[in-house]
């Protein structure tokens, strides 16, 4: 029975009928004023519907909720959901997403102990674990599925947290064209409805930054951050500003603008540093560290510590991906540093972390490794990775994140003195990018015209 059966005047009327008996009430004893005992006949009877002002007095009298007698939800099941709700939402806070994920889904088992209000929130919460535990082809039709629900209203807090969602998970993906898609449209819906520049706007904005990047459209992501910062500054609290200047680092990032990047990520790093949301923390600690190891004055060191400190959190509350990435810019440092087989311990630790399924992050895990065992002087194992490196690449789809690897990999063929290798690896980077090759003149002249 969906709900607006169970709300049917006559359903309504036989549970007002059978909770007035059960507490050996008269018809008369619910008459007030406003409400005569013939009414309420009537409304017994199903032949008058109840306004919501008359369900509100007629609950009262009987000790119920007018919920209750709207819907014939048990008053203290309802309260129990709503109970397990906040425990699981504040699960998925505290970084518990298989709980949480289980406790959404025994919820949305009942609907019909959840009012609409809960069941929004459940399915909600259910995308956000389903995405937390990186199961993203789980999450995207629930989140379809919330997208297309005419109770969720253009512009509401609940809206803008599916769309940037979805566009988040297209993106994660690999489909960035379709994330743009989404968040261009998120973007336009926000405009038509003719509001002030939002924090709706500053979030869909930043995911739809970083689909640009990964797209390699830096025009429009430095155009949007560039936007963003102005908006974030004039309308935006701590946390919004941190999120816009973070995202404007990696635009400068991308443009090779390291000591911009940095300071950006930086700028970030402090204005989000009271914030509650401590896996925020400590990806832009991650980003920090990063952008350190990359500037021309690197402190491995300093890199290493905010390092470890943001491998701490993402163990709790992170992603097996962002572990995964924690652990690589690990490696990075560690090798900087000399300590090759903390190095090595990293590199492992990220490919485990990566065995649920194919990820580019596991392509720089193993090159990594691969210079590790060369520069040990284990050269034909670390050839040998190198090779499955370059194999595995090869079954992803070409993207920014890709050309930076097959790069990677290049360079590293080089430092070996195997110009053929290098060479394949840099013309694949290139493709990736989207740059095609140069047409060859000589295969127009036809061998008549030669002289």
């Amino acid at each position: 029975m969906d709900h607006s059966e169970s709300s049917s005047p006559v359903l309504v009327g036989r549970r007002i009928r059978d909770l007035r008996v059960k507490l050996g009430l008269k018809q008369q004893d619910l008459a007030s004023t406003d409400i005569s005992a013939s009414y309420i006949s009537l409304i017994e009877s199903g032949k008058r519907a109840p306004s919501d002002a008359v369900l509100g007095t007629l609950a009262r009298k009987l000790g119920c909720s007018p919920d209750h007698l709207r819907t014939g939800r048990d008053d203290h099941a309802l309260e129990d959901a709503r109970l397990k709700l906040s425990f699981a939402e504040m699960a998925l806070r505290n970084g518990d997403n298989g709980e949480a994920l289980q406790s959404f889904g025994e919820l949305l088992a009942k609907p019909a102990l959840l009012d609409a209000p809960m069941r929004l929130r459940a399915r909600i919460g259910q995308a956000t674990a389903l995405e937390k535990l990186d199961r993203i082809e789980a999450a995207i039709p629930v989140l379809e599925e919330l997208a297309k629900d005419p109770s969720l209203a253009a512009g509401s807090d609940e809206w803008c947290r599916v769309s940037v969602a979805l566009s988040r998970c297209y993106r994660n993906k690999g489909d960035v064209s379709l994330s743009i898609e989404i968040g261009e449209r998120a973007l336009a819906t926000l405009d038509a409805l003719g509001l002030d520049v939002t924090m709706d706007h500053i979030q869909v904005g930043s995911t739809l930054i970083g689909s640009y990047l990964m797209r390699g459209d830096l025009t429009r992501a430095h155009l949007l951050a560039d936007k963003l910062i102005a908006a974030a500054e004039e309308h935006g609290g701590r946390s919004g500003r941190g999120a816009v200047y973070w995202n404007a680092g990696m635009v400068a990032l991308s443009r090779r603008q390291l000591p911009e990047a940095l300071a950006l990520t930086e700028r970030a790093l402090a204005l989000m540093a009271d914030d509650d949301n401590l896996r925020h923390i400590a990806m832009l600690k991650m980003n920090v560290a990063w952008l350190e190891l990359q500037s021309e004055h690197a402190d491995p060191v300093r890199a290493r510590d905010l390092l470890e400190d943001a491998g701490q959190t993402l163990a709790e509350l992170g992603s097996a991906v962002e572990q995964a990435r924690c652990e690589i810019c690990l490696v990075d440092a560690n090798t900087r540093l000399g300590r090759w087989d903390e190095a090595a311990d990293h590199a492992h630790r990220a490919l485990g972390l990566l065995s649920s399924g194919p990820r580019v992050e596991a392509v720089g895990a193993r090159v990594r490794l691969a210079e590790i065992h060369l520069l040990r002087g284990e050269t034909d194992t670390g050839l040998q990775a190198l090779h499955a490196a370059t194999r595995q690449l090869r079954h992803f789809a070409p993207s920014y994140e890709t050309a930076q690897e097959w790069r990677h990999i290049g360079d590293v063929w080089k430092r070996q003195g195997r110009t053929k290798e290098a060479l394949n690896a840099y013309e694949q980077a290139l493709h990736a990018s989207g740059m095609p090759a140069t047409y060859d003149p000589a295969r127009a002249v036809s061998p008549q015209h030669q002289s």
